[in-house]
């Protein structure tokens, strides 16, 4: 237990209104706002991912890093670490199970890619690789099935995180496209 300023008792945990929280508010215009060309003119009928593909768009405008026959790899607008990439289905699709054999077998050659090119530019101790199926597990969005391609270093893990509720990237998104680019296996 705790000792409040009044001197009255709390739980060691705030509760979430009681967190401090530093704002990166860079991030959130990527998918929210009107004017950012990476969230315009996505039609109703297709998930965010799907619209980021379709766009028509510069792969460097979103941040695309690769794309196969029925699969495709981008960064994480909301990265944990520098070089964190998701590898998808070009159609949207909730789980594995509904994936065509040609479509599972891209997303793993995809996987295998990413995990490469990642090595290659960033140089991590170690890697994440995972999926979030579903919103009580924690996806984002969960209408589109995507891997998680996460770089990892002994020690990456600060303060900011489990006290602040923030993340520090040391480069950003444009800077991590062109690392990735230069190094993305070509098969």
């Amino acid at each position: 237990m705790a000792h409040n300023h009044a001197g009255s008792t709390e739980s060691a945990a705030a509760p979430e209104d009681q967190l401090a929280r530093l704002w990166s508010g860079w991030r959130v215009p990527a998918w929210t706002d009107p004017t950012d060309v990476r969230a315009q003119n996505i039609p109703e009928h297709l998930s965010l991912f799907e619209g980021i593909e379709q766009s028509g768009l510069a792969d460097d405008v979103t941040y695309i890093v690769w794309r196969g026959d029925t699969c495709f790899a981008l960064l994480n607008a909301y990265p944990y670490t520098s070089g964190h990439v998701m590898v998808l289905p070009k159609r949207a699709a909730r789980d594995l199970d509904e994936l065509t054999p040609i479509e599972s077998a891209e997303l793993w050659h995809g996987v295998n890619l990413a995990t490469a090119a990642v090595k290659a530019a960033f140089e991590p101790h170690g890697m994440n690789v995972g999926i979030n199926i579903g919103a009580a597990s924690g996806a984002g969005v969960p209408t589109h099935l995507h891997v998680h391609v996460v770089p990892r270093w002994t020690g990456d893990t600060n303060f900011m995180t489990t006290v602040a509720e923030a993340r520090v990237l040391p480069e950003t998104l444009g800077d991590v496209w062109r690392k990735l680019q230069a190094v993305w296996p070509t098969s």
